[in-house]
């Protein structure tokens, strides 16, 4: 089964590849998806990685957590599910 991870505190120069690159030392890498803003097409400084086994996501974890990536400290963690957006907002 498959583990989805947050990985906050990127360079904005980071890409999909630099990731993989990085996290297929822990593992195998399933996906590998920085956000981008899309407005602007800029990164926005955090990505999602899922890697193909729950051991591997924790080697990922205690292994790269606050190991330097183009420059800065990665903050790598255990991804958490996205809470429901309230799309109730007063139209007046």
């Amino acid at each position: 089964m498959s583990k989805k991870l947050y990985v906050g505190n990127l360079s904005y120069s980071v890409t999909d590849q630099h990731l993989v690159d990085a996290f297929s030392q822990c593992g195998t890498v399933e996906t590998a998806k920085v956000i981008m803003d899309r407005d602007s097409g800029r990164s926005k400084g955090f990505a999602f990685v899922e890697m193909s086994s729950s051991t591997e996501a924790s080697n990922s974890i205690n292994q790269l957590n606050g190991s330097q990536l183009d420059g800065r400290a990665m903050n790598v963690s255990e991804a958490k599910p996205q809470a429901p957006r309230d799309n109730s907002r007063s139209r007046y």
